[in-house]
């Protein structure tokens, strides 16, 4: 044992360790202080290669050189996986608010089932149908096509849209352009995930560079959504451009969240889901309960204040950042966690395998999947005159353009990504001032007397719809409702029949003085073949509503 020591000093006669002490001075100590001198030497190059690779892994490079069949092989993962996890959580959509799906509930799989869904429910992809609107419009109007070409074209299209989408169509429809269409003043919905589920394609055509990813999100995000609601998209855009460099979830994360102001809302959700994760690494239940308890509170969307329903956008997000970090780069498991997290199951794990398939690149998606992706890649998508191997070919023409733009180079077979530091967008904060207290379920139908309600607040959304008497499905019929506050006429509300360009809730109001207010709807054009229906109302103050403690 006391030879082979030196043996290895012998053998390193002309070297020096690190600090550069040279192996002549060493050989004159003692066998001790040899062995000694040679462990902390040799833990100090342990201690600094561990460094070196740790700085690997958290700062970013400047170049990455990529061949052109990478790029275009995660470029078609990313479409292919979102179409996937799509499918995938479709049939649980906002079946489980408030409680994940326990693991005995069975998710259905076949390799005809996208196929299905194209023809039976192809309103389920408005995940992807939304982002092929603005890639035609990219396409069409060049790669600075201004925010008015995406509105028009979407507030125009046939498809079927929900909650932020269809308030911000119907405000387009109607004269309130963007970036007003999404403004929280004009739609209650800015918080909720509409442009967060439709923000991949900015990622996917923006590879390594997370600054023109935002940018593009700020032309078309702000179309439907503000706030929270905005940075849902750039951070989902910010974490598909940094899968096309890094396969570090934890660093892909975080740098999508560095865009983010950190004193919004979303910052610190997506903070606390990363802390949590590093407290319970192997307990994705326990993170989602963690993460349940603090967040879960919805403060915008009318649909869900007073309920389990939740569509902010921050809330789901936490549930594809939890897929995504407690996968571990398993595709099943990535989407199969962000799918049993619940509310939103079917966007979620849309954009969770979505990003994995950038960062695995489609040839290493499980073959399990791929049949019923082939089987639908030459089909027109729903809604689309695209089909999905033209969407993974203009993506790859998009990003091309964009990496020559902006400081990458393409040489032949090789890409050179710029890579771009995240900058810090503006802050903003949808529904300031603004807390729910009350809610009224009304279920009423009204002809010939007025909408009228009491209230003290500083605000007001009024859910409903027009009603056909007749059950016919199509009609131009165009219901106008004057509503009046405190008995000055504020607004003429117009309310379509047609479900393609309805007015999503009937009125809203915000920022009143807060106080008491007498609300009136008169319908000016009854038409007996039809009924308003008010569902519900919500009443909103400036301060919380403090519990009823009834033994106090």
């Amino acid at each position: 044992m006391t030879k082979q020591p030196h043996r290895h000093i012998d053998h390193l006669e002309n070297r020096t360790l690190c600090s550069d002490v040279p192996i002549w001075f060493i050989k004159k100590m003692n066998m001790r202080n040899r062995i000694h001198i040679l462990f902390v030497l040799f833990s100090l190059v342990i201690l600094a290669s561990c460094q070196m690779n740790t700085q690997k892994k958290t700062v970013s490079p400047d170049k990455v050189t990529l061949s052109a069949n990478v790029l275009k092989d995660k470029i078609k993962g990313g479409w292919a996986g979102q179409t996937i996890g799509c499918t995938y959580g479709g049939p649980t959509e906002f079946q489980f608010k408030g409680t994940m799906i326990q693991e005995y509930q069975q998710i259905v799989w076949y390799d005809d089932y996208i196929k299905e869904i194209f023809q039976t429910d192809p309103g389920l992809y408005d995940d992807v149908y939304m982002d092929l609107t603005f890639i035609e419009v990219l396409e069409r109007c060049g790669l600075d096509a201004p925010a008015d070409s995406f509105a028009v074209s979407f507030a125009h299209d046939d498809y079927k849209l929900w909650h932020a989408n269809q308030a911000a169509r119907y405000n387009i429809l109607n004269g309130i352009k963007p970036p007003a269409s999404g403004y929280w003043m004009n739609n209650p919905h800015a918080d909720d995930i509409d442009f967060q589920i439709e923000a991949d394609f900015a990622g996917m055509m923006s590879p390594g560079m997370i600054n023109t990813a935002a940018e593009i999100c700020d032309r078309t995000g702000h179309i439907m959504n503000y706030g929270d609601g905005w940075y849902g998209g750039v951070f989902m855009a910010g974490m598909y451009a940094t899968a096309f460099y890094s396969d570090d979830l934890d660093y892909i994360v975080a740098q999508g969240l560095k865009p983010i102001p950190e004193k919004s809302k979303f910052y610190q959700a997506i903070s606390d889901v990363i802390n949590w994760h590093k407290q319970y690494p192997d307990d994705w239940k326990q993170c989602w309960f963690e993460f349940e308890k603090k967040y879960t509170s919805e403060k915008g969307c009318p649909e869900g204040v007073f309920n389990a329903f939740n569509i902010d956008a921050s809330v789901n997000a936490a549930y594809v950042v939890i897929g995504l970090l407690y996968g571990n780069k398993d595709f099943f498991q990535t989407m199969n966690i962000a799918t049993r997290c619940g509310q939103d199951s079917d966007c979620n794990p849309a954009t969770a395998a979505g990003i994995l398939g950038v960062i695995l690149g489609y040839d290493k998606i499980p073959a399990f999947w791929k049949p019923a992706v082939e089987k639908v890649q030459d089909l027109k998508f729903p809604y689309s005159s695209l089909t999905l191997n033209q969407i993974y070919a203009l993506s790859y023409k998009h990003a091309t353009q964009l990496i020559a733009r902006n400081g990458g180079e393409i040489n032949g077979e090789n890409i050179t990504l710029k890579i771009q530091q995240p900058e810090v967008l503006r802050f903003e904060q949808s529904f300031e001032g603004m807390y729910p207290t009350k809610q009224l379920l009304v279920r009423k139908d009204f002809l010939d007397e007025s909408i009228k309600i009491d209230f003290t607040g500083n605000g007001i959304v009024v859910l409903g719809n027009v009603k056909s008497q007749c059950g016919v499905e199509k009609s131009d019929f165009v219901a106008l409702l004057d509503v009046y506050i405190d008995g000055a006429k504020v607004e003429q509300v117009k309310m379509p029949y047609d479900y393609i360009v309805r007015k999503y809730d009937i009125f809203n109001k915000y920022m009143l003085q807060n106080g008491d207010h007498k609300l009136e709807i008169k319908w000016i054009n009854r038409n007996p073949d039809f009924r308003i229906t008010e569902k519900s109302y919500v009443i909103y103050a400036n301060t919380p509503v403090k519990p009823l403690n009834p033994g106090q």
